[in-house]
């Protein structure tokens, strides 16, 4: 078992953050967890249902801070942390995006504090302190975007303690990862956001029969695009290259099944559709999800 850190200061208080505290207290990888929000109510929530060992005002004598806010907010968060940051200390993220992230907080980090940013591939629709719970990095993988000269025994600590919260851990370049997520997330989330725009636009002329009428698909359309505003807004201005990379790419394959379906070619989708299936095997066989058809999600479950 790895060394547990003294102790943990979580900056912004949401569904990670939050997840992260219940998992490192459950599976004794820290030995205190300090906590700070920029709003009061949420601060007062997590002393409420004890989230948190205490508040803190700063990363003052932590020897891991996580900078758990909006990609947008980075830079200003890592400005105001800078100056009481100790020495030896790791300092991680966990955004979305990565270069943006480096480009943000690298300049700010104090001589002697190792900054390696990360990523957890986890995440339901839900936010805020309430939302957390221990298992979320189950069998999901959580990529760390070490820079050149990264203290490999920092970077060890902190990939044990992703293992430790039941993560599997990746070590990915920046830039590839911006890829990568674009297409696995990103994309996706624009895409649904944009299909529940069309549909409440749709609704207006059919009153509520595209809402009472839902169907799975757009069920899970709705469910993607109920993600927290502020932190999508922030992914997308912040990986603009690769993801509007992707959505050029979309628009190419879209054009393709539109001349399918408008040509009447049925084995041109029949033969697209079942190389597609197999993607999603392929999710199902990795452990990334489950073949039941409500993937294993109960109503209601935020997972």
């Amino acid at each position: 078992m790895t060394e547990p850190f003294r102790k943990v200061a979580l900056i912004g208080l949401g569904l990670i953050a939050g997840s992260m505290a219940h998992a490192m207290r459950e599976n004794g990888l820290a030995l205190r967890i300090s906590g700070y929000a920029r709003s009061a109510d949420t601060r007062e929530t997590a002393r409420e249902i004890g989230l948190v060992d205490e508040g803190c005002d700063s990363a003052a004598d932590a020897d891991l801070v996580v900078l758990a806010v909006p990609v947008g907010a980075m830079a200003e968060v890592a400005a105001e942390i800078a100056p009481h940051l100790a020495p030896g200390a790791i300092l991680t993220d966990v955004g979305s995006v990565k270069q943006s992230v480096i480009d943000a907080v690298g300049p700010q980090v104090p001589e002697g504090v190792h900054f390696i940013p990360g990523h957890p591939l986890a995440g339901t629709e839900h936010s805020g302190p309430r939302s957390g719970f221990a298992t979320l990095f189950c069998n999901r993988w959580w990529l760390l975007t070490p820079l050149p000269g990264t203290d490999p025994a920092a970077l060890d600590r902190l990939a044990a303690l992703a293992r430790g919260m039941g993560a599997n851990v990746e070590m990915m370049e920046p830039a590839h990862h911006d890829l990568v997520l674009a297409v696995t997330s990103h994309a996706p989330h624009l895409i649904a956001y944009t299909m529940v725009g069309v549909a409440d636009h749709l609704r207006r002329v059919t009153e509520s029969e595209v809402i009472r009428y839902s169907a799975a698909g757009f069920r899970d359309f709705t469910r993607i695009a109920a993600s927290d505003p502020t932190m999508w807004r922030d992914v997308f201005l912040h990986n603009k290259e690769a993801t509007l990379d992707i959505l050029g790419r979309f628009a190419e394959e879209l054009f393709v099944l539109q001349r399918a379906i408008r040509m009447g070619d049925g084995q041109q989708l029949h033969d697209y559709f079942t190389r597609t299936r197999a993607i999603r095997r392929g999710i199902i066989e990795a452990g990334q999800d489950t073949a039941q058809p409500d993937f294993g999600r109960s109503p209601g479950a935020g997972s």
